[in-house]
């Protein structure tokens, strides 16, 4: 019999399951990115996001990539209080940037689109930053140094969007906290890591898919207005939520939340020839790898995971893009130390588990 021609006789081979998957190795499996744009080394890579974010900017570094940092440390901090600080875990001092909406937010302040709330939180003398409210552990010694700390944040957040190349991107959460008479959004809900819950004050939206895709398409649409050559890498942290306030059991809540940012991402991709989508969530979280990637606690990501993601993301650069076989893999002496220095200890989020059994 003769069989008829059909559009998938001429498909490469991971386009089926049975051999791309069924047939190997769960560490042989490849090709799961074809990066849409070079990344030279000599371009500067700005890295925002949920924690999971903290993992590229280590990474690019150890890799002798241009890691474009717009707020470095002070002269002689030590590389433990630079974390304990919010220093070398972001471009700059953002703190956790969890969800589309926030993004834009602080793109909005940073292109003077609108004004930052004058809102500050105080407990026991001391002064902390409603949006990053663990930047300073112990609180700012004054309410003028809170300020003039998240100017200068907020300035070299747009020195970032301005002049970088490329923007690395993670998103987090769709589950938010607001201002409820103003309008604006705080990364954690407020009483959790600082500052006092009101119910009169603050009001909960878990984001929705056109809600998360409008918010992210209205903040790269603003930093490419300023920088036209600005491209966008998307990923969406494979991390689940720590605990939700959806009413949802917390694994349908993060299966919901993630399957959203993830959609969104997908169809940006798809859509816009500057923005790409790099699949950390289908590696760790994908079947094939049987949650071999996540810590007995099964969320958190283990160092193998970590290094699994970031290995995938630099030998698709390298096997795609023709990047610089002098730099890629073979400056990666520190990139282990780095990527294990970092643990949830950076993630906000991670705090919440502390409310675990408080319901009276």
């Amino acid at each position: 019999m003769i069989r008829k021609k059909n559009p998938y006789q001429n498909l490469s081979e991971a386009s089926f399951w049975k051999v791309a998957i069924s047939d190997k190795n769960m560490f042989d499996i490849g090709n799961l990115w074809s990066p849409k744009f070079i990344i030279e080394p000599h371009h500067r890579v700005s890295t925002f996001g949920s924690c999971f974010a903290q993992y590229f900017g280590a990474s690019l570094k150890a890799h002798g990539f241009n890691w474009f940092i717009t707020e470095p440390a002070p002269l002689g901090l030590s590389d433990t209080n630079k974390k304990k600080f919010g220093y070398d875990l972001f471009t700059c001092r953002t703190g956790n940037i969890y969800t589309t909406s926030l993004l834009k937010q602080w793109v909005n302040w940073a292109l003077e689109k609108s004004d930052f709330p004058s809102e500050y939180w105080e407990y026991e003398g001391r002064f902390y930053d409603p949006f990053r409210p663990n930047i300073e552990p112990l609180g700012f010694c004054s309410i003028e140094e809170m300020f003039s700390s998240r100017e200068q944040a907020i300035k070299s957040f747009g020195k970032a969007i301005k002049e970088s190349d490329i923007i690395v991107f993670t998103l987090g959460l769709t589950e938010s906290w607001f201002n409820k008479e103003l309008g604006y959004e705080y990364p954690m809900c407020p009483g959790t890591i600082a500052g006092v819950y009101d119910e009169q004050s603050h009001i909960f939206m878990n984001q929705q898919f056109e809600f998360v895709r409008r918010n992210l398409s209205e903040a790269i649409d603003s930093i490419q207005h300023v920088n036209k050559k600005a491209r966008f890498i998307l990923t969406v942290s494979p991390v689940p939520l720590t605990a939700t306030k959806s009413e949802s059991h917390v694994l349908v809540a993060t299966m919901e939340s993630k399957s959203i940012l993830r959609a969104v991402a997908g169809q940006l991709s798809k859509n816009r020839p500057s923005v790409d989508y790099f699949p950390s969530y289908e590696i760790i979280n994908g079947t094939p790898f049987k949650g071999i990637f996540f810590e007995s606690n099964q969320r958190s990501v283990s160092k193998v995971g970590v290094s699994y993601v970031m290995d995938t993301f630099f030998t698709s650069l390298d096997k795609n893009l023709n990047v610089s076989q002098n730099t890629i893999f073979h400056e990666k002496t520190d990139a282990a130390t780095n990527l294990t220095e970092l643990d949830d200890s950076m993630c906000d989020e991670e705090l919440l588990a502390a409310f675990t059994g408080t319901k009276k």
